[in-house]
């Protein structure tokens, strides 16, 4: 049986920045300042209005692309929602659970779990953004919240897929 190498990613999130213009230039400055670095894989997660544009920039390239968010259902009445099937097959991965969309919109464990199992469900690579407050830091919660974070993401999966625990308390 042959292993796998893996190289630790580094991922950059655009958030709400830049023109449609702006991030194609980006992309191709990463990708021009990325090539032949080896030991470490790079993906950038531009607005969703960027995806198609800076796909096509990064065609050439070893650099990834990926979704800063995913619905967790493949099509419905889901105004402004994006699945992760209109995403399979030309982007690489997807970020899930930020903590902006935790704590600015609302977004539940349950439903980063579910955008987790759907994303996965099609082949996209998921980054799980898990994190605590400022407040529960302080109050010497932090593996407790990003234990129940990583266990509701998980959740979804029958069996859950092997995690590493790291647990310290």
């Amino acid at each position: 049986m042959s292993r796998v190498t893996r190289f630790p990613l580094v991922a950059g999130n655009w958030k709400m920045h830049t023109t449609v213009e702006e991030g194609v230039a980006l992309a191709r400055a990463i990708a021009g300042a990325s090539a032949g670095v080896q030991g470490v894989e790079v993906a950038v997660l531009p607005p969703f209005t960027h995806l198609w544009p800076v796909h096509e920039a990064l065609r050439d390239s070893a650099v990834r692309l990926g979704a800063q968010d995913v619905f967790w259902e493949d099509a419905g009445a889901f105004t402004g929602e994006i699945s992760p099937r209109m995403l399979a097959g030309w982007c690489d991965l997807a970020l899930v659970g930020h903590s902006e969309r935790r704590h600015l919109l609302g977004e539940t464990e349950d439903q980063v779990g579910r955008k987790f199992a759907r994303a996965v469900h099609h082949g996209l690579r998921v980054i799980v953004a898990v994190g605590e407050t400022e407040a529960q830091r302080e109050s010497g919660n932090t593996f407790v919240v990003i234990d129940r974070q990583l266990d509701a993401a998980f959740a979804p999966f029958d069996p859950p897929p092997l995690r590493r625990s790291r647990r310290r308390r």
